[in-house]
């Protein structure tokens, strides 16, 4: 072996990997923020470019020896913005949490009044929850969704947007959520913030693989900016992206680095850089479709079997579940832990109107890019629907869970994401 390389394999790290490589393939994935990266995107996230040193941006940097670094981040700006079609990029931010603010940095100043979705209404922590840094810098005025006793209610309520927006003359209006199974117009948000003079920010973390295939409205011609993570529909490597207009580019690119971030993870934006081609094909717009599709197969199954569906349904990837109607005593939390039991991997999500607290909460959050990833579609969505309901009625008895549990492996040795963990070690180069 060449190289000053220690000769000694970590058979505890590599033995860790083989565990959550046989995790993810035989458990039912319906974290609605999560995916399956394609194999190039998981080779590239573990190549060499890792040990490159590149502060600044491309012909910009403070260390020597960035010529094809440049070369990396330039082609992953360029794919971003012909992926969105959009004026500006930026591919450093480590995650959405980063995207999100360095794009406060760069628009607004500490103090300033912001207007978001609230957390408890399926906002996100970085929309300015007091327990964030966001909260603690900007005076963030949440707004929420119509009342679920109203007819096509648990919608985003825009009348009170505007109404909020007319009072209180917010600098910067966020668009977007982290639980919220309804599409998102960003017109009237545009409307709203000329209206009142502000800014227009659009989180599309959850919902930028569906923008990119199509299937909903995209934002970019209405926002000045819009966030987003690279690894939830977008099936990239787990990171965020911000892209905006011309004009504000310079803005965001200070407040990324040097304001917020240091050296640029530079394998991962080339992992970027992959994900934005694959999902420039036809084969993603297919994709795309297939997750929302699947998303309302599986929000049918449920309702068929007594679950109430925040909104009625869903019209992207997610869907959140109420569970009160199913079962006054079950909460989120013990759901979350019996799914788990059963191989059904979800998290507890608060509902808009939750009496419990947001570590029990009364409902759950699924999502259906991961396992449309692995190739399932509508006809196994009925059947892990199912399986949920089946699991939670029966949460008491360990026998019937182990033997759900059983028949979720069944199910998911048709649909491995992965051929194994030897695919993905070898594309690290680990071997043993």
């Amino acid at each position: 072996m060449s190289g000053n390389w220690p000769n000694a394999v970590d058979k505890e790290v590599l033995d860790l990997i083989r565990e959550e490589a046989e995790r993810q393939n035989s458990n039912i994935q319906l974290i609605a923020s999560e995916n399956f990266a394609s194999p190039q995107v998981l080779a590239v996230t573990g190549s060499v470019l890792t040990n490159k040193y590149s502060e600044g941006y491309p012909s910009k940097r403070y260390y020597g020896g960035n010529a094809v670094i440049d070369e990396v981040e330039t082609l992953a700006i360029r794919r971003l913005i012909d992926l969105m079609g959009a004026e500006y990029a930026n591919v450093q931010p480590h995650s959405g949490a980063n995207a999100n603010l360095g794009a406060y940095l760069a628009l607004i100043k500490p103090g300033d009044t912001v207007l978001a979705m609230s957390l408890d209404q399926g906002g996100h922590l970085t929309h300015g929850s007091p327990a964030n840094a966001t909260g603690q810098l900007y005076r963030f005025v949440p707004y929420g969704v119509t009342p679920a006793s109203l007819d096509g209610g648990e919608r985003i309520d825009m009348d009170q947007v505007r109404d909020i927006a007319l009072k209180e003359r917010p600098k910067l209006i966020v668009a977007g959520a982290t639980a919220y199974s309804r599409i998102i117009d960003p017109e009237p948000f545009r409307r709203i913030a000329d209206e009142v003079g502000a800014l227009l920010m659009f989180d599309a973390a959850h919902i930028a693989g569906l923008v990119a295939g199509g299937v909903h409205p995209s934002p970019v011609p209405f926002a000045d900016v819009m966030t987003f993570t690279t690894h939830k529909t977008l099936r990239g490597p787990r990171a965020g992206a911000i892209v905006c207009k011309e004009e504000i580019g310079t803005k965001i690119d200070k407040a990324i680095f040097p304001g917020l971030q240091g050296g640029p993870l530079e394998h991962v934006i080339a992992a970027k850089a992959v994900a934005f081609k694959e999902a420039s094909t036809p084969e993603f717009k297919e994709y795309a479709a297939q997750i929302v599709t699947n998303a309302k197969a599986l929000a049918e199954s449920l309702a068929s079997s007594g679950f109430r569906l925040v909104s009625g349904g869903t019209d992207n990837h997610l869907i959140l579940v109420d569970l009160r109607d199913f079962d006054a005593e079950l909460s989120g939390k013990e759901a979350q832990l019996c799914l788990e039991r059963a191989g059904i991997v979800c998290n507890r999500n608060q509902i808009p109107g939750d009496p419990r607290s947001p570590f029990v909460t009364s409902g759950l959050r699924l999502g259906t890019a991961a396992q449309t990833t692995a190739g399932m579609g509508p006809e196994q969505m009925e059947v892990i629907g199912s399986m949920i309901a089946s699991a939670l009625r029966n949460r008491a008895d360990d026998e019937a869970v182990a033997k759900i549990n059983q028949e979720v492996g069944n199910l998911c040795s048709e649909f491995h994401p992965y051929e194994g963990v030897v695919a993905q070690r070898g594309a690290a180069g680990v071997t043993d």
